[in-house]
């Protein structure tokens, strides 16, 4: 889009320095331990030690892949860089535990003449114990995690004692590994593991006190919340002072709604606004469970705190001889920022959109879509899973012969590809597309789940 603002350099490094960063982080324990020139144990013995270091840098490096820092995740997605912490927690819980099972050297004090622990493990009451409290935390961290869904405490509950268990596994291994590693215990490589578990708890505090003592500071109202459609809602935002956050048509935040920014009950919301209404804010919020339930009562002038932006789901860089646009359910919201904002920069391409919906009472914003339509050059398609009978519009779910029969247009390869909406369909969508000829690299779409 011709008005997307430019993004700071250190939020557009590029995925291959983040990853050529990450590994080398990651091998850095095992270099400073093969420098200081120790006689090795043997294979099973030095595998073990290695894969302890090498999990443990990995894990200190999860604080900052869950932490939303955009110099992480701005180039590379939110979505994705949350779906590598989730496949790197999975791995290293795996390198973690059984590291203490492949030692064959024995457990017992270290004899005068073998200083350097080559021949017994040496370990001392204390560093059994904090290494035992790590792996049993460690795996209760991602038993939980990975079962999040079917618990049976509130999502704000679980995040904050997953970052508090983050935190005490963190000290707890770097205890362990200091004191109880045979390479870990030299003064390089202790120093390494104190800066490191020093990031990591310093992101902990970017997170929970530096950023909300920062939105104390730029607070926003509720100024409107207007039903849109069955059982959705309209929530409309707007700073005490200065100007809303500078953000791009798609993108989404954490948002807190009558509480301190300090209560963790923060919530992802799409901005379904488009720049060019700022400084107000709006949010399409569909009651899916929790506080989204009683939006509707949200008083006007309820306190609001915004963190962000946050995602990719942009068109900011990206070029295409027209635009098609899928949307699920309330994953029209960044799609209608997109679309807002196309109109105001009168945007020439031809354009379709292809909105499913399971009731026609759940369809969103109607009337604005066939202003649109008018407005640019856009066709708009209003799926039904279960129509009215006097419905004629397309019915069905958007799988192949529903997007085949709509999206028949030429040079298929050549539009981008937007796609919005629960898990499930933006799989199913990738797929038909895919089939139909277009490249990935055609298609926008992110995808959450956060354990």
């Amino acid at each position: 889009m011709r008005g997307d603002r430019k993004e700071p350099i250190l939020y557009r490094i590029h995925p291959l320095w983040l990853l050529t960063g990450y590994i080398s982080v990651a091998l850095a324990p095992l270099a400073l331990a093969y420098a200081q020139g120790i006689e090795p144990r043997g294979f099973r013995d030095e595998l073990s030690s290695a894969l302890a270091m090498v999990a443990f840098a990995m894990l200190l490096m999860e604080f900052v892949l869950s932490g939303r820092f955009r110099a992480v995740s701005g180039r590379v997605g939110i979505d994705l860089t949350m779906r590598f912490h989730q496949l790197i927690a999975r791995s290293l819980v795996v390198f973690i535990l059984i590291h203490p099972f492949l030692y064959a050297t024995p457990l017992k004090h270290t004899l005068p003449w073998d200083p350097s622990g080559q021949y017994a493990l040496g370990l001392d009451a204390a560093s059994v114990a904090t290494g035992v409290v790590a792996w049993i935390l460690l795996a209760i961290l991602i038993l939980l995690a990975i079962g999040r869904d079917k618990l049976p405490y509130r999502y704000e509950t679980w995040r904050l004692s997953h970052g508090l268990g983050a935190a005490a596994i963190a000290i707890a291994g770097a205890h362990h590994a200091i004191e109880a590693g045979r390479y870990s215990g030299h003064p390089t490589l202790e120093t390494f593991w104190l800066v490191m578990v020093a990031i990591a708890l310093l992101t902990l505090l970017v997170v929970y006190l530096v950023t909300p003592f920062r939105q104390l500071r730029h607070r926003y109202r509720v100024v409107s919340v207007e039903q849109a459609a069955l059982k959705t809602w309209t929530v409309v935002i707007e700073p005490l002072r200065g100007q809303a956050i500078d953000f791009q048509a798609g993108q989404f935040v954490w948002l807190t709604l009558g509480r301190q920014p300090f209560a963790i009950t923060e919530h992802p919301f799409s901005i379904s606004s488009c720049p060019a209404d700022r400084p107000r804010l709006g949010f399409t919020i569909k009651e899916v469970g929790d506080f989204t339930d009683t939006i509707g009562a949200l008083p006007l002038g309820t306190s609001a705190y915004v963190d962000g932006p946050h995602g990719n789901l942009t068109l900011s860089g990206r070029t295409a001889a027209g635009l098609i646009l899928i949307a699920g359910g309330v994953g029209i919201a960044p799609i209608m920022s997109i679309l807002r904002q196309l109109h105001a920069e009168r945007d020439p391409r031809p354009m379709k959109l292809v909105y499913g919906n399971r009731l026609a009472e759940q369809i969103l914003y109607r009337a604005e879509l066939d202003d649109l339509a008018k407005r640019l050059r856009l066709d708009v398609h209003l799926v039904l899973s279960e129509p009215p009978n006097l419905w004629d519009g397309p019915r069905g779910q958007l799988d192949g012969p529903v997007l085949a029969q709509l999206l028949d247009i030429e040079n298929a390869a050549d539009w981008l590809y937007v796609v919005c909406g629960p898990a499930a369909m933006i799989d199913s969508v990738e797929e038909t597309l895919e089939k139909l000829g277009v490249p990935m690299r055609q298609i926008v779409s992110e995808k959450f789940s956060y354990d």
